[in-house]
Order: C-alpha cells, then sequence, then structure tokens
C-alpha cells in the first residue's frame, strides 16, 4: 500500500465517523415562531388554548433535549408536536375572540330590537 492511499483511506474513515456522529442541527426555528405567535395572540389566557401552548413549549425544550441526545429523528417528530399545538393553540385563541365579537355583536341587535319597541 501506497502512503497517499492509507492517507486516504484513513481520511475517508474518519469523515464517515464524522458523519455518523453528528446529526443535522435541530430546526427551531418554525416551532419557536408558532409559539411566540401563540403567546402574542394571548393563548395563555384562554385555557383550551394555554393547554396546547403549554404542550408546545415542554415538546419544544423535548426535542432540544432529545437532538442533544443525538436522537435527531426523534427530536423532528417531537418539534412538528410542538408546532402543531402551537398553532392549535392561535386558532383557539383566535376562535375565542370571534366568540366574543359575535355574542357582543348579538347583544347589541338585542338592543336595537328592544329599544324599538
Amino acid at each position: 500500500m501506497t502512503h497517499a492511499w492509507k492517507l486516504g483511506s484513513g481520511l475517508a474513515l474518519a469523515l464517515a465517523l464524522m458523519g455518523c456522529a453528528s446529526s443535522p442541527p435541530l430546526r427551531t426555528e418554525s416551532s419557536t415562531s408558532a409559539i411566540r405567535a401563540a403567546e402574542a395572540v394571548g393563548a395563555d389566557q384562554v385555557p383550551r388554548a394555554s393547554l396546547h401552548l403549554q404542550l408546545a413549549n415542554e415538546e419544544l425544550a423535548g426535542a432540544q433535549k432529545l437532538a442533544a441526545d443525538g436522537k435527531s429523528e426523534e427530536a423532528d417528530s417531537l418539534l412538528l408536536r410542538a408546532h402543531a399545538d402551537a398553532e392549535l393553540a392561535i386558532l383557539l385563541s383566535k376562535e375565542k375572540v370571534e366568540q366574543s365579537e359575535a355574542e357582543r355583536a348579538m347583544e347589541q341587535v338585542r338592543k336595537l330590537q328592544s329599544d324599538n319597541r
């Protein structure tokens, strides 16, 4: 064996081992953005939404721990759940706002009907 071949195969083996040992960086931006959006629309003030916001935060933290332990597939799966829970918290918050607006509108209609009698 030539010295260059030994060096080349040694380098290839080292790169292969590094590839196995390191995992791609965890992409938390989407989940983090969804959690921030849920907080911005007041999800923590709506009981059902607050539960999903809490779950999203816990899932994000769990994904980060899994990624640190080298379990990237499990971390990615948990990130998807975190994103979904944050999105659900947003929708539940908006539903509550819309429900409140509808109730106020109905109250105004009742008042107008009462005033016209």
